[in-house]
């Protein structure tokens, strides 16, 4: 809209608009002051209030006497205000212009001639006011001057001029001074009327009063220094005679100012939504800015200076910018999952004494973020379950809480994928994904699936940054007795075994050993055999828990060939026990057979598991090992005993040591040779230094020779003849072929 200077600022000679402007996103957060000054356009001309001043003068009136006359106005300001009155030109009068301490500029209408009432008893004259702007403008008001009989002594005030104070918390009836002025004719002539004089403003009468009487001016509105920090009162002081000449006095009032402003407080929160809430993200760094404050206080000095203090939590400062002007900033990070909303208080105090404050209330809101993952109650859940359950049974339900608002706290529950035995875990448990509660797909079976164990993801709304948390479920299958028992041996053909047991069997002999199995655990698990039929002679004992049949009496002398007994091996579940029946037919035989029966264990009549066949097999190898260590260390020993057998190895070292030594080489695969040998027997090769190629036995070699021959070996050496022979003979098993060296060894 149109600025009107005058409206905004009055008659002040400065005139400016102050704002704030700031800059967001607050990560690039700025705060400038903006002062735009107002400068003045001679929109106004002067103008006078009245367009006819009507003026009495007596005609005693001595030359130089002076009469005020009605101040122009101009709301302008500077070159632009009213500067200068004219009159029209007479030789009677003029007019002398007068300056307030405001500032204002008024005429006073000065007598320059004698008057005479009886030769002109009035005058007309024209009155202009003008400005110094460009263009100037002027205004005018005629001037009706009255020529009076002369009344020949006029009141007189002490002072031409009275200087008083007024504070501005003065209430209205306050006396500010008591007039007196002087008149030394009598009668009417000398009793005196006080009254303003006819030019001064409505605001001053507005405000004061003048008792006509006495002359006492008192307050009947309350000043404000702020407002108007003086006034200037003209008094006239008249007698009742006629052709009286009123006497003129000036009263500035100056108002003192008192600490009666409390501090403004202006607070701008830069955020939209409700008043007095201001919103920031959880996220926000340190020193976001969340608040602009001003604070004002219209009185002056000390009165004026005012203190800003931010009052509430640590997480929030105040920072002042320039002058009386701050921001609010984060001092820690936030979290609104701890807290919130935040009440701060701004307390603006003056230095006045006594000082005045002012507080001010708005709330700060934290906005929620998602940076809170789901967190389950536990991280292992484990729930127990029996078999044969119906598909879709309820299991257990899991739970996760997300202190986060709305959808970023929204829990979704979902289980992740796995196998279980090649098949997806979806096809055996599934999850409501609102409420957490799990379910069976399937009914289950022990036997097949003892055990599930899967993860449950809790994941909340987020969208692209959702988070997630993750929980564990261990199902155990319970047992139930839904296996009957199986015989695994004797076998079965048509549920019918047939056992050899020979006739001269004694009492108590071990005819055979029901094996059984049961797929179910513990007590399902346990079975007991039983002779249901068959065995009127009671000539049969069964042996219930390990299952053992034996003789009760003998069968030698009967003359019968074949017993046919009636099993029942049942377990021992708690609600229904299972059971499965067999025929046992003995056979008698009148010679003993190789039936070899292995009694089963007192704890179980099921058939050796695989870990149990690897542990007899270990055993059995090291067993073995043992043995074969023990007759190699025999064999050894007692090859040690004869002389013809036994070996220095030092002496050989020490033998081979004295020949010249030769450049070592390594032994290659065709420096082995194989011979055969005839009859175990290895035709030995002359000796140079023997007499014969082959020397005669005796009888311990002959012992020998009966012997297969172990091994010959003849190693070729620079060191000693070529046809040098070591015989190396031990009572091994027989070889078949004879290695021999033909070329130099390399020595150790």
């Amino acid at each position: 809209s149109r600025i009107d200077r005058e409206a905004l600022c009055g008659s002040h000679p400065n005139c400016t608009l102050e704002f704030d402007v700031v800059t967001l996103p607050a990560e690039h957060l700025q705060l400038f002051r903006v002062q735009v000054e107002v400068l003045d356009v001679n929109d106004h001309s002067p103008r006078f209030a009245r367009s006819v001043v009507p003026v009495d003068i007596s005609e005693s009136a001595a030359v130089g006497t002076r009469l005020p006359l009605d101040a122009a106005s101009d709301p302008d300001v500077g070159d632009n205000a009213l500067h200068a009155y004219s009159l029209e030109r007479n030789g009677f009068f003029r007019i002398d212009v007068r300056t307030r301490t405001d500032g204002a500029r008024y005429a006073d209408l000065v007598v320059v001639r004698e008057l005479d009432r009886e030769t002109q008893s009035s005058f007309q004259l024209l009155l202009s006011a003008a400005d110094s702007g460009s263009p100037p403008r002027s205004g005018s008001t005629l001037l009706k001057i009255n020529v009076l009989d002369s009344n020949d002594n006029s009141p007189v005030f002490e002072q031409q001029a009275y200087a008083v104070s007024l504070l501005e918390n003065s209430p209205p009836g306050t006396l500010l001074v008591d007039l007196n002025a002087t008149d030394p004719d009598e009668g009417t002539n000398g009793k005196i009327i006080y009254s303003f004089s006819s030019h001064v403003s409505l605001k001053i009468l507005e405000t004061f009063k003048i008792d006509p009487e006495n002359g006492q001016i008192t307050l009947i509105k309350k000043v404000d220094y702020e407002t108007t920090s003086s006034y200037e009162l003209d008094i006239q002081a008249q007698d009742m005679g006629p052709n009286s000449i009123p006497g003129h006095c000036k009263i500035i009032v100056k108002v003192v100012d008192v600490n009666d402003n409390k501090p403004k407080i202006n607070i701008n929160l830069m955020t939209q939504g409700k008043e007095e809430v201001a919103y920031i993200s959880e996220a926000a760094t340190v020193d976001t800015f969340i608040a602009l404050v001003r604070v004002d206080d219209s009185d002056s000095g000390l009165n004026g200076e005012v203190t800003c203090k931010l009052h509430g939590h640590g997480h929030f400062r105040l920072q002042k910018t320039y002058e009386n002007n701050y921001m609010i900033l984060t001092n820690v990070s936030l979290d609104r999952e701890k807290r919130s909303e935040y009440s701060l208080t701004v307390i603006a105090e003056d230095r006045g004494s006594p000082s005045l404050s002012t507080i001010k209330h708005f709330t700060v809101q934290v906005q929620d973020e998602n940076d809170n993952p789901p967190r389950f109650e536990k991280s292992r859940y484990e729930i127990f379950k029996s078999e044969n359950n119906s598909p879709g049974a309820y299991l257990t339900s899991v739970s996760a809480t997300d202190p986060d608002l709305g959808t970023n706290g929204q829990v979704t529950y979902s289980i992740l994928e796995s196998t279980v035995q090649g098949s997806s875990i979806s096809t055996y448990v599934t999850i409501d994904p609102s409420n957490g509660a799990v379910y069976a797909l399937r009914s289950f079976d022990r036997e097949e699936v003892g055990r599930l164990a899967f993860t449950v993801q809790a994941q909340d709304g987020g969208g692209v940054a959702s988070l997630s948390a993750n929980a564990t479920v261990i199902l155990t299958v319970l047992d139930e007795n839904d296996n009957a028992p199986i015989i695994v041996a004797p076998a079965l053909s048509n549920h019918t075994a047939d056992v050899p047991l020979w006739r001269q069997a004694e009492l108590g002999h071990l005819v055979t050993v029901i094996k059984t199995t049961d797929r179910d655990a513990g007590a399902n698990g346990e079975v007991t055999c039983s002779i249901v039929g068959g065995n009127e002679e009671g000539l049969f004992l069964m042996e219930p828990r390990r299952c053992e049949l034996r003789t009760n009496g003998s069968v030698d002398s009967l003359v019968r060939e074949s017993f046919d007994l009636a099993l029942l091996v049942q377990d021992r579940g708690a609600s229904t026990r299972l059971s499965t029946r067999a025929v046992l037919r003995v056979l008698l035989r009148d010679h003993p057979e190789s039936h070899f029966i292995i009694p089963s264990d007192s704890g179980s009549q099921a058939t050796l598991d695989l870990s149990m066949i690897i542990i007899i097999s270990l055993g059995a190898i090291c067993g073995v090992l043992l043995l074969v260590m023990v007759l190699f260390a025999t064999r050894c020993s007692r090859d040690q005993k004869d002389p013809r057998h036994s070996y220095n190895c030092r002496v050989a070292e020490s033998t081979y040591q004295n020949h010249p030594k030769k450049p070592a080489r390594q032994i290659h695969k065709g420096d082995i040779t194989l011979v055969p040998t005839v009859n175990g027997t290895l035709p030995v090769r002359a000796h140079p230094r023997s007499p014969s190629g082959s020397p005669a036995p005796d009888s311990r070699h002959s012992h020998h020779s009966r012997q297969s021959l172990n091994s010959l070996v003849t190693i070729s050496s620079n060191h000693v003849p070529e046809n040098f022979a070591l015989e190396l003979a031990h009572a091994t098993p027989p070889v078949e072929s004879i290695l021999f060296f033909s070329h130099p060894l390399t020595h150790p």
